[in-house]
């Protein structure tokens, strides 16, 4: 594999998962530095990647990397959740893979710049940095419940409301950095993630509108009219998880009658497909002894047959 700065979650999972796509198309809807994109392709030479992000930095970075593979790889910038639709109306007789890892790659945690870390110098966290809605608005200017509410549904802060009451006692900020200080004496200790991660994750989430747009994402795979599609979601949040939980129940349910009916009216024909994984994968200790930020990831994977 070819150097890269985002080392690749599950990558022997992902691989296996895919195995099964032995011609066409995988779309890559978070291609990032193009980890697991050279993984899918190096795994087999009959199969091309479409790859989705909506960072141009990361863009940049894999249309340089992944050149060597030719009219295998073809890289588009936007939403994923947009570009997969339009692509699911293109290419829908091609397609036989769908991979998405719902996570924020570990360039744009590392780098300061992004304001992505508790220790940047910078309020932002954008994952695509042309968009309106920065973690400074966020922090600077919702409302005390507002904030509350995020905190607490997307970071899964126990003491919300009094992060909430500091952060507006406290604000206006100016970076991650000062927010993490101003309100470290609240956050759990012991934990192996650093106290204010929960509260980052919960900024960020709302920031990227990434629940909504996993949401818009299996929206439009379950909408397409694609034969045969095999689906591979990484999460790293239990809300994520969830949403994908949930979603792969109902497109494997055959009978869609309310719980209390007392028999079945709807016909029994209701199956997109079927779970290959009935439960999710996680890494291996070599995986996670290399990397932890591993630790979280799980790997759903569903099979549409219509």
């Amino acid at each position: 594999m070819k150097t890269t700065p985002h080392i690749p979650v599950l990558y022997r999972e992902v691989v296996h998962a895919f195995a099964p796509c032995e011609q066409g198309i995988i779309i890559d809807c978070t291609l990032g530095y193009g980890g697991h994109t050279s993984l899918l392709l190096e795994a087999n030479t009959h199969r091309s990647v479409i790859g989705i992000d909506q960072d141009a930095t990361a863009i940049e970075f894999s249309t340089q990397r992944l050149q060597s593979y030719g009219n295998r790889i073809e890289i588009r910038q936007g939403r994923f959740s947009r570009v997969m639709h339009e692509l699911l109306n293109e290419k829908k007789e091609s397609i036989c893979g769908v991979l998405a890892d719902i996570g924020v790659s570990s360039l744009q945690l590392d780098v300061r710049e992004r304001g992505f870390s508790y220790e940047s110098e910078c309020l932002d966290m954008r994952m695509d940095p042309q968009s309106s809605l920065s973690a400074y608005e966020v922090v600077n200017s919702y409302s005390q419940g507002d904030l509350e509410r995020i905190l607490r549904e997307y970071g899964e802060v126990t003491n919300a409301r009094s992060v909430a009451q500091t952060i507006v006692a406290k604000r206006p900020f100016e970076s991650a950095k000062e927010l993490s200080n101003a309100i470290f004496h609240l956050m759990p200790k012991g934990k192996k993630i650093h106290p204010s991660t929960l509260v980052m994750q919960a900024i960020r989430i709302e920031v990227n509108d990434e629940l909504g747009e996993l949401t818009r994402l299996l929206d439009a795979i379950e909408t397409s009219d694609v034969a045969q599609l095999r689906v591979g979601i990484i999460t790293f949040h239990s809300l994520e998880d969830r949403i994908v939980k949930q979603r792969f129940t109902q497109w494997a349910k055959e009978c869609i009658c309310p719980d209390e009916a007392m028999r079945c009216t709807c016909g029994k024909n209701h199956s997109i497909g079927t779970i290959v994984t009935k439960k999710p994968l996680s890494a291996q200790d070599d995986e996670l002894r290399a990397n932890s930020r591993s630790r979280s990831a799980k790997l759903r994977v569903f099979e549409i047959q219509r």
